[in-house]
């Protein structure tokens, strides 16, 4: 039996040839120095802030390039699948507003290259292994679990690297063994289960002079040298499904992908990844290996961000809390590029699709991910935003993750005035972070969220009745702010308060507070709060009938 013999053995009747594929996915037509990126996010479950963060590299890097970013759902690992878990990835991508051109969707694939599931696509794995096994560069292996754990303690004993490559496992050089070569064809047609393993080159247990090394560029880390890899690594399970090593380099190469946006936690699979495209002769994508997410934790240290310990990590976190896709992205791009921020400030009022990215500029030592920056980017991001489509984005978002707050969207107009609120200012009020921190700050405009959270002033309390009564009793809607103000003025200076701060400051004993002190009893009042934007502006906005409900509201329960 010879090579192509035992290939058909294992495959005999496969639908196409490697070549008829070939012809199936043709090079693309595209501009000189388009890019073709892919995301690969596995079915698990639990999608991240890291897939979203490697997502905006491959879009910016294809749209940027005129170039196609696809879709591509990696479901080999069948153990760790779990139900509706590409739902949650294809919605949750979809919320941040991360713009695929090809791949899976909720109703179907899109795209020529597809199918764009792994788990579709046993044949055509097959039938590149069956190519690599018809060339004497992959075997079947029989080895059980209880025999690799022999090897391995063995390997430990010897202080050699663990793993199975030459010298390991009879079956690598079957043909060179007649008895090995009978036993894997009987036991092939017994039916007997068995892995294929990639026949690597690499000398195992070399020293660095003998190792031989691979000159590879990567976009974001440069010039790599990479060690041949010495692994025989499995390609193909015993289910008949394949490794993510293998899957990956065949359907890289299918559908054409030029740059592959991955963490560096896959570094050291390189060598394997470059032997593979090596043995089916394609040539090797441009690997863009990001630097890992970062946090400072509780010691002031760096620490990657974790699963278990940080909920932010989750992309579920900010849909339910209901971060802006146009906010997520802003802040993305900040530690993307070095060089966003200062693009940014030269350009307050572009569309951040407008700034060239590139990967030279990303950090390899750790992506620093701030919470609390992320808020305050947010906050500037909104301003930007037109306060009706704000509302509209708030009203989608609520029907989803919030309905409780469905009273808010009643008119749309009237929310669309209550979040203009403060923008137009010659220093705009940047008071709104995220959806659900939104609803909380403007709740006072509903009855249905109104409470009193702070208790009035000290200095005013005792008169907070008097207050409120005299503040009623001269109420006119009609008024403009100066002369609104000016009447809560003349009735902290009937009441014994001064009339500005600096008279109280500079003479305390002379009166029992000052203007603000009387101002704070209104203002908690009628938005239950001691800070808030300008009152007057409110009022406006609250309407006379429900200013005068909420002052005879608090008098009552003075």
């Amino acid at each position: 039996m010879n090579y192509k013999e035992l290939s058909e053995l294992i495959y005999p009747s496969l639908p196409h040839t490697a070549e008829e594929y070939e012809a199936m996915y043709p090079p693309r037509d595209l501009p000189e120095g388009a890019m073709v990126t892919r995301l690969g996010p596995s079915p698990t479950g639990f999608i991240h802030l890291g897939n979203l963060y490697g997502a905006f590299v491959d879009e910016r890097l294809a749209h940027q390039s005129g170039g196609v970013f696809y879709l591509r759902i990696e479901d080999t690992d069948d153990k760790r699948y779990v139900e509706n878990a590409v739902e949650t990835i294809i919605t949750s991508l979809g919320f941040f507003d991360i713009r695929f051109d090809e791949g899976a969707t909720l109703t179907g694939d899109i795209g020529d290259y597809g199918d764009y599931t792994q788990s579709h696509r046993g044949d055509i794995y097959q039938t590149f292994a069956k190519k690599l096994l018809a060339e004497g560069l992959a075997y079947p292996c029989f080895l059980s679990e209880e025999e690799i754990s022999v090897i391995r303690e063995e390997q430990e004993s010897q202080r050699l690297s663990p793993g199975i490559y030459a010298g390991w496992s009879k079956y690598r050089d079957w043909d060179k063994d007649p008895e090995i070569a009978s036993e894997v064809e009987t036991r092939i047609k017994a039916g007997d289960p068995f892995v294929i393993r990639l026949k690597s080159k690499g000398v195992p247990n070399a020293t660095a002079e003998e190792t031989k090394r691979h000159a590879v560029t990567d976009a974001v880390r440069g010039e790599l040298s990479v060690p041949d890899n010495f692994l025989d690594v499995v390609i193909i399970k015993q289910t008949g499904i394949p490794t993510y090593h293998f899957a990956h380099v065949v359907d890289d190469h299918l559908m054409r992908t030029t740059h592959v946006v991955r963490g560096e936690e896959w570094l050291p699979s390189l060598p394997i990844h470059i032997e593979l495209f090596e043995d089916l002769g394609w040539e090797l994508p441009v690997y863009c290996h990001t630097a890992q997410l970062m946090k400072i934790g509780e010691d002031g240290n760096k620490r990657k961000l974790s699963k278990r310990k940080d909920p932010e990590l989750s992309l579920d976190f900010y849909r339910s809390e209901g971060y802006h896709p146009a906010a997520v992205r802003e802040y993305l791009l900040t530690i993307l590029n070095s060089n966003y921020e200062e693009w940014r400030m030269e350009n307050p009022e572009a569309d951040s699709d407008e700034f060239r990215f590139t990967t030279e500029k990303m950090s390899s030592s750790g992506a620093l991910f701030d919470l609390d920056k992320l808020n305050d980017v947010s906050k500037n991001t909104l301003l930007h935003i037109d306060s009706r489509e704000l509302a509209e984005w708030l009203k989608g978002w609520s029907e989803e993750f919030a309905p409780e707050y469905a009273y808010v969207f009643k008119d749309m107009d009237h929310l669309a005035e209550i979040l203009d609120l403060g923008r137009h200012d010659a220093r705009p009020r940047a008071d709104l972070v995220y959806a659900r921190q939104i609803m909380g700050f403007i709740g006072y405009f509903f009855d249905e969220a109104f409470k009193v959270e702070d208790e009035f002033p000290a200095e005013a309390a005792a008169d907070a009745e008097a207050i409120l009564r005299a503040y009623l009793d001269s109420y006119d809607h009609s008024d403009d702010n100066e002369q609104w103000f000016g009447k809560i003025r003349q009735i902290a200076t009937d009441l014994g308060y001064a009339a500005k701060p600096k008279d109280y400051k500079k003479n305390p004993d002379d009166y029992k507070g000052h203007v603000g002190h009387v101002s704070t009893v209104i203002r908690i009042a009628l938005m239950g709060r001691a800070q808030s934007p300008d009152v007057w502006a409110i009022q406006q906005i609250m309407g006379e009938e429900m200013v005068r409900e909420r002052l005879e509201a608090a008098i009552r329960n003075s």
